[in-house]
């Protein structure tokens, strides 16, 4: 089989929530040597983001879109795992606090994001989602972190990654992380106007712009 109908394979597996078709689809496509990276993001993210419009336009309800997390969370594990090669990386390029803003409930593309990051030996602390901005602060200030990476697939829920960075303003300590911000609705314009230091499109976008930033941090 070739990627195209691997990610086909995967993308409709998220869609149907089928549990035994997501996995099947992984263990042949590693024992295919498929292109693990691309079959996440062509195949099994493309199919979680679309459960994720319907899920919002009321065709799917919040534990469905639960139930389907869970089985994407365990597929990203096991591609994490295995592009690490079984090892923990000791981040020595710098070190990202990664969170879902509070009142949102997506983390695929966040939990793909952090799984590139560490394949690229970045330290990541995953606080996962519907996180409060100052929790958020805290945790950068309580690890040491060099940026601050922000999710949100709402609308309703990107005046959090604002909220953020007033945060940071307010304690004085803006300049010391590096803000990124992402996710469906987000974009560069929005994350000039509210100040962060950038906005990345997709997964492989937020790992190459990170190792960027850090090398010249």
């Amino acid at each position: 089989m070739t990627l195209e109908e691997y990610s086909k394979n995967a993308y409709d597996a998220m869609l149907d929530m089928d549990e035994d078709l997501a996995y099947e689809t992984l263990d042949n496509a590693i024992e295919e040597g498929i292109d693990l990276t691309a079959l996440l993001t062509g195949g099994y993210s493309a199919g979680m983001q679309e459960l994720g419009e319907q899920f919002s336009s009321g065709e799917v309800f919040l534990p469905d879109l639960m139930y389907a997390s869970e089985i994407m969370q365990t597929v990203s594990a096991k591609i994490e795992e295995i592009m690490l090669g079984g090892e923990t990386q000791t981040g020595q390029k710098g070190s990202v606090v990664f969170a879902t803003v509070e009142g949102d409930v997506h983390d695929i593309g966040k939990g793909i994001c952090c799984s590139l990051l560490k394949s690229n030996g970045i330290t990541v602390y995953d606080m996962g989602r519907d996180v409060p901005a100052e929790d958020i602060v805290d945790k950068a200030e309580e690890v040491g972190a060099d940026i601050i990476a922000l999710s949100a697939l709402l609308v309703t829920t990107m005046t959090c990654q604002k909220q953020l960075i007033d945060i940071l303003n307010e304690r004085g300590i803006r300049d010391k992380y590096i803000v990124m911000v992402g996710g469906a609705p987000v974009t560069s314009r929005w994350a000039q106007k509210i100040g962060a230091d950038r906005y990345t499109e997709d997964a492989a976008e937020c790992a190459s712009v990170a190792v960027e930033l850090l090398a010249s941090k």
